[in-house]
């Protein structure tokens, strides 16, 4: 499998081998991910099929992205192979397949 990579500003936020791909999107297992530059955000979101979402905002060289990923740490039945997967926004982090 191709690696994936997030970054922003350069910085790499995720990077992984091994990957889920749902609706276009590329959701990097936790052990891919610099832990060190996610916060928790108090947003939520609900999928239909997936379930609810929780947000990570990301801070990198001081500047603070809001909401730029998100994961589904209680999956619905037919989204458990993503289970605390992460996500990001393409409009706010560069991810890249190579």
């Amino acid at each position: 499998m191709p690696t994936a990579t997030a970054k922003i500003s350069g910085t790499t936020v995720a990077s992984a081998d091994h990957y889920e791909t749902v609706e276009g999107n590329i959701y990097f297992p936790p052990d891919s991910l610099d832990k060190s530059l996610l916060s928790s955000s108090d947003t939520h979101s609900n999928c239909p099929w997936k379930g609810q979402a929780s947000y990570y905002n990301i801070t990198v060289d001081g500047k603070t992205v809001k909401d730029a990923a998100w994961y589904y740490p209680t999956p619905k039945e037919k989204a458990t192979n993503i289970k605390d997967h992460v996500a990001f926004y393409g409009s706010k982090v560069n991810v890249s397949v190579a």
